[in-house]
C-alpha cells in the first residue's frame, strides 16, 4: 500500500523531531512544523534526502564547518537561517 501524502508529512515531521541528537531535534523539528506542509514535491524529496543524513554531518553543514552536498545545500541554508532567527528571537 502506498503512503498517503498526510502520512508522509507526519512521518517526516516525527523524524525531524526525533533525530538522535537534541540539537538537531531543535533545528529540524520547528522548521518542519512551520514549513513541511508548504513544500513542493521536489522540496519534499530533497528534505527526505536531508533526513537520511547523520546528525553530526548535518550540524557541521549548518554551522558552516564543511560544505553540504549540492543536492541539499539550498534547503539546508534555509533551515539554518530559520534556526538562527529563532535563536536570536529567544535571546
Amino acid at each position: 500500500m502506498e503512503e498517503t501524502a498526510e502520512a508522509r508529512l507526519k512521518r517526516m515531521a516525527m523524524r525531524s523531531w526525533r533525530r538522535g541528537t537534541k540539537e538537531m531535534d531543535l533545528v529540524l523539528g520547528p522548521w518542519a512544523d512551520a514549513h513541511l506542509a508548504g513544500l513542493s514535491a521536489m522540496e519534499l524529496e530533497v528534505y527526505e534526502a536531508l533526513l537520511a543524513e547523520n546528525d553530526q554531518d548535518l550540524m557541521a553543514w549548518i554551522l558552516g564547518q564543511t560544505p553540504p552536498p549540492v543536492q541539499i545545500a539550498d534547503q539546508l541554508a534555509r533551515i539554518a537561517v530559520y534556526a538562527r532567527t529563532r535563536l536570536q528571537r529567544a535571546v
